[in-house]
Formats: C-alpha cells, structure tokens, sequence
C-alpha cells in the first residue's frame, strides 16, 4: 500500500492548494487555500475566466478603487472555494486578509462577509471554515464566530500559548505550522540532528495533540506547512495534515508502511489544561521568539501575497 492510502486510514488528509485539478487527483476530505496559493492559482491561464468574473462582480458593486479590490479577492476566493466544494466532500477553509489580524471588528466584518458570498453561491456555512491568523485579536474574532456557529480555523500557529487559547476560545480546528518551525530551528543550529523525532515542528503538534486530548477539547488539530514526507509520516494519526500537491504526490507514490503515531487512546500530557489571560498570552509569546518570529514573519507574507492578488486583479 502507498503511503499516501496508508495515511488516510487513520488521518484525514487535507490539500493545501488552491489548484483545482491538484486536489481532483489525490481526492483529499478538504481542501485549505490563502493568500499565496490564491495568488499561485490566479497565475495559472486556466483561472482567467474566474479573475474576469471577479472583476466584472466587484463592478457591480461600485464603492471606491479600494473597496472595488477587496470585493474582488473576495469574491475570487469564495469562486475557487466554491469550484473546490464540487470536488471535496468536507470543509474548504477560506481565510481572512492578513492585514486583519490585529482587528477583531475588521476580521468579524470580513468573516461575516466571505460567509455572505459563500451563502449567495449555494454554498452552505457549513462547507466553510473561516481562516484566521491566531493572534490575540484573532482568536477572540474566532470565539464570538464559533457562537454564531461559523467555524474557524486558526492558522499561523507556531507557540503552546496560541493552541492553548484557540482551544479554550471553542475553535473548531487549528493549524500548527510544523515546517515553518522547523525552519527557525534549523536557522539558529544548522548544524544539530533534527530530523524524525527530533524535528521540533513535529515535536510541537505531538505536544498540542496530546493536550487537547487530555484536557477534554474538541477542537481539531491539523498539522501544515511540511518541508517533507517525514515529518507527515512521524505525525501519522493526527486529526488532520494539509499536505502540499508535492508532497501527496511523493506519498502516493512510495510503497511503505505507516506506522500510527499520535492516537487519543494513548495521549498523556505533563500539560495543565488552561485558557490564558490576555496579558498570560502575550507574555508567552512574547517569551518565545519563535513563535513570536514566525507568526509577524507569515502575517507579512500573507499580507504582502494579498496585495499582489490585488495588484493582478486590478489589470482589467
């Protein structure tokens, strides 16, 4: 059996791309987009005709040339989420402009808005899982949404801290950045052994895992940004893996056995359940570099992947 057939078996494997005929291939249960696989998407020739029907829908709306551009990514990323829902029988996770993520109103406004254009494209809430960056203002955007019942998924997550109050802000589901992590570390030792179980990107979601279980949370835990197969393979059995196009394609093509490695039935954790305080969590991160690090460097990412969306959307 493939690795890839392996995984699914006790993992539910997610494609992280916005590229359509990708996630037609490997027949992932969801599907994750954002700025970036967005604007590698809109880059594609076969995607022309939605950039034209975003174009010609943001016109009809009027407004100002910025509200004209923020109707258009919208409503571009709500026709390729909707084209995605024809294909995956699960959630597609559509997520919130970067530049948001210290505004909880801004993020409310616009979640509330994506769920609007979903809404008028036949598409159910249900179907939909709102991204946003797990910052502070972030994560109390995604408590009142979740008890509006629009569910959210917390992205750009690297610390405990992070999980901790994603967990007690009811969310439905977060995504620790395992790869991204791992890059840091890499960085500050370029010479240390972190590959398998020493690779801290793995050691981060086992941890996250194991807590969430113990403590009686049910919010999902689906570990992204992988740099390789190893990684995926050493978190095997954890909710879910958004797993890159390259990736699915190295799994599904190696015949190996795979061994589960993360399963409730045997999560223990040294950790006690708690929900930070605003101060408790802006002290652990700002008492954690990496985390600290990675969560501006990825909302500067995103957000600088935004504008160039916006930027190709605007060449009418």
């Amino acid at each position: 059996m493939d690795q890839l057939s392996a995984l699914k078996q006790m993992t539910t494997v997610v494609a992280d791309t916005g590229d359509i005929d990708a996630i037609r291939q490997f027949t992932p249960q969801d599907a994750t987009t954002n700025p970036s696989l967005l604007l590698k998407a809109s880059q594609d020739p076969k995607y022309a005709p939605l950039l034209d029907q975003a174009r010609a829908w943001a016109k009809t709306q009027g407004g100002s040339d910025a509200e004209m551009l923020a109707n258009m990514t919208d409503y571009l990323a709500v026709l390729i989420g909707a084209e995605i829902t024809k294909i995956v029988p699960g959630y597609i996770s559509t997520e919130v402009d970067a530049r948001f993520s210290f505004n909880t109103k801004a993020t409310l406004d616009k979640a509330h808005r994506l769920i609007e254009l979903y809404d008028a494209q036949g598409i159910s809430k249900d179907r939909v899982l709102i991204k946003i960056a797990s910052t502070w203002e972030g994560i109390q955007a995604a408590r009142v949404l979740e008890k509006e019942g629009i569910r959210c998924n917390l992205t750009l997550l690297f610390g405990f801290a992070q999980a901790q109050a994603c967990a007690d802000a009811g969310a439905y589901l977060i995504s620790p950045f395992v790869g991204r992590i791992l890059d840091w570390y890499k960085k500050q030792s370029p010479e240390a052994d972190l590959s398998g179980d020493n690779d801290p990107g793995v050691q981060s979601v086992t941890r996250i895992y194991n807590y969430f279980k113990t403590s009686g949370y049910d919010t999902v835990v689906m570990g992204a940004s992988f740099r390789n197969t190893g990684e995926i393979i050493s978190l095997a059995g954890c909710d879910r893996l958004t797993i890159g196009p390259a990736l699915l394609e190295e799994l599904a093509a190696t015949a190996a056995e795979v061994t589960r490695r993360l399963d409730p039935a045997n999560a223990a954790s040294s950790d006690t359940k708690h929900g930070p305080s605003e101060g408790e969590f802006r002290w652990a991160m700002n008492d954690d570099a990496m985390a600290t690090e990675k969560l501006a460097e990825g909302i500067r990412g995103f957000a600088a992947d935004q504008v160039k969306l916006e930027q190709l959307l605007a060449k009418a």
